[in-house]
């Protein structure tokens, strides 16, 4: 038997440690906000309701998780993250199934851990609540879970309260929890404020629960999964953290990282096999790379679908929305935008295209640019299948260079080329015989006389 699923997300709480106009969890983790990648986990089990409670900065919390079909509560005191869970309860109003108290800046948790959760809040024993336990290589000031060997959980000790015995406990609370939605607003309502900070603390519920006679219950996951994020410093430990994990599954999947440690990947990059990734690779978000594929040092490319067998770099930018066919090819110093190129098109060195269409076996020579903005608004240039464009060419868009054509070095073209014809747009060359010796003479003579 399924249960209705509600997951309530904290994310009310100021982050003043980030010391950014940013809220906390909106600061991107592999080119996403941690809180997105916290929806994303939990929309995988198809949620009924993804509740978000919001605080200080609550505009910009709203913007991002409404295109994501979350809704919203506001927590205007920050009364303890007890009292925070409860701010939902009337969003939550005849829910019957189970609810996931989780927190914004623990982005990383997964969907099977997730699940992992809820079949344990449904295990024979029946326990009231499932806390998230992890043990981590410093326990420091966590709360100590105090649990038997099958998970069977007594309580929940603050570090402070904790006697000797319980602080050289190694399994921790991570703060996330499940539990039957009636069961966890009647725990809720029961729990008080009476300690140092005045606030309603939401691990009391595994003590209200043992009042009534009922136990909690923990399960374990690496320390990696549950770290929090508070801080600029901490935000660069997990996206390190997370980066390792993604490089060495590219490795796992098929691909050749030269040097792992020097390749950054987006949430969303997708590889193929017999990809090979040289130093110092950077992927943005929404890369998808096919197989075969080499990406030469020092490469930046975010937005952008390569197809089988292309070459880019070293020393390229594809930025969003370029397309490469197979077998293409970027060279050294290319910028592109919003550019298609087509099987085997090649731009080798030193250019920009830019809202452009480059068709199959086109050449693009050094130093060619299409001039796409006119300070105003963007126009397309469109090169036909075959065209070969010489160096240090200039195209103004709008403007199109027929199949075949070819296009003299040095150009700057106005106006459209038909297919095959050759068009040249440069000065005539002149030469003046004896003109340069007698200008040193001269100019040597001047220097002279001064």
């Amino acid at each position: 038997m399924t249960f209705p699923i509600a997951a309530i997300i904290l994310a009310a709480g100021k982050g003043t440690r980030m010391k950014s106009d940013t809220h906390k969890v909106l600061h991107p983790l592999a080119g996403r906000p941690m809180l997105l990648h916290l929806i994303d986990g939990v929309a995988a089990l198809d949620p009924a309701r993804t509740i978000v409670v919001v605080g200080a900065g609550r505009e910009q919390v709203e913007a991002a998780v409404r295109p994501h079909g979350a809704e919203t509560v506001h927590q205007a005191e920050q009364l303890g993250t007890g009292h925070a869970v409860r701010m939902a309860e009337d969003a939550l109003a005849g829910f019957e199934g189970d609810v996931l108290v989780l927190f914004g800046d623990v982005p990383r948790v997964t969907a099977d851990t997730l699940r992992r959760m809820l079949a344990r809040l449904h295990a024979a024993d029946a326990p009231a609540t499932v806390a998230l336990g992890f043990r981590p290589v410093n326990p420091a000031a966590y709360g100590r879970v105090i649990a038997d060997a099958d998970g069977r959980m007594d309580r929940i000790v603050e570090f402070k309260d904790a006697s000797p015995e319980e602080r050289a406990v190694t399994l921790c609370n991570s703060g996330l929890f499940a539990a039957r939605a009636a069961d966890l607003f009647d725990l809720l309502a029961r729990i008080d404020n009476d300690n140092a900070a005045g606030e309603y603390y939401l691990p009391d519920i595994v003590a209200v629960a043992a009042a009534d006679g009922r136990h909690s219950a923990v399960i374990e996951v690496a320390a990696a999964e549950v770290a929090g994020i508070n801080s600029r410093g901490e935000l660069a430990a997990v996206e390190a953290d997370w980066q390792q994990a993604r490089r060495a599954q590219a490795m796992a999947d098929g691909a050749t990282l030269i040097a792992p440690e020097t390749v950054w990947f987006a949430y969303d990059t997708s590889l193929g096999r017999d990809v090979l990734i040289e130093p110092n690779v950077f992927f943005g978000p929404g890369v998808t790379i096919a197989d075969n594929v080499t990406i030469h040092a020092f490469s930046h490319i975010e937005g952008a679908t390569i197809a089988r067998g292309v070459s880019v770099g070293p020393y390229a930018r594809l930025r969003p929305g370029t397309v490469l066919g197979e077998g293409a090819k970027i060279g050294n110093f290319v910028e592109t935008k919003k550019a298609v190129l087509g099987k085997g098109a090649k731009a080798n060195h030193l250019s920009y295209l830019g809202d452009a269409e480059v068709g199959a076996g086109a050449n693009i020579g050094a130093g060619t640019i299409t001039c796409n903005y006119d300070g105003f608004l963007k126009y397309g240039t469109k090169i036909g299948d075959g065209a070969f464009i010489g160096s240090n060419s200039a195209l103004v868009a709008p403007v199109a260079i027929g199949a075949g054509a070819i296009v003299g070095a040095g150009s700057v073209v106005t106006r459209d080329v038909e297919a095959d014809a050759l068009a040249l747009t440069r000065g005539e060359q002149t030469s003046k015989a004896g003109w340069g010796a007698r200008f040193r003479a001269r100019m040597a003579a001047r220097k002279a006389a001064k």
